[in-house]
């Protein structure tokens, strides 16, 4: 985790989720993420009908975005995660790759089922804000 990040769990609430309950972050450089997608190189969704797979492809290119951006998912200080489905063992199915790629990372994190999302028979998207230390020069 960053020195830039620290992550609140207030002992008067639940201590079961695998997530903090929020995130300060002191001086340093914000990143604000678009929803990573499922898409391949030519813009096609890719694991279509398969929320876990398209969870791992939206992991990968939110880890692309990040690096390019000068940040890591161990940067990242919250998380919208978007499951287009009403069937929650879809939204845990997203959930549990996206958890993964954190490890113990735990940023806080909001998972929203959702009707539909931008792109055709896209079921996963994932937004993220990271805080990078400030650098001097």
């Amino acid at each position: 985790m960053s020195d830039a990040i620290e992550f609140v769990r207030p002992a008067a609430l639940t201590g079961v989720l695998p997530y903090a309950h929020a995130a300060v972050t002191g001086p340093g450089r914000t990143v604000f993420t678009a929803g990573a997608c499922p898409l391949d190189a030519d813009g096609a969704t890719v694991a279509v009908g398969d929320v876990a797979g398209q969870a791992r492809q939206v992991m990968a290119d939110l880890v692309t975005t990040l690096t390019a951006a000068g940040a890591a998912l161990t940067d990242v200080v919250k998380t919208t995660v978007y499951v287009a489905s009403a069937d929650r063992a879809d939204l845990v199915a997203a959930w549990d790759v996206v958890r993964a790629a954190f490890g113990d990372h735990d940023a806080p994190s909001t998972l929203v089922g959702v009707t539909v999302l931008g792109y055709p028979d896209q079921l996963v998207e994932v937004e993220a804000i990271a805080v990078t230390p400030t650098v001097c020069g």
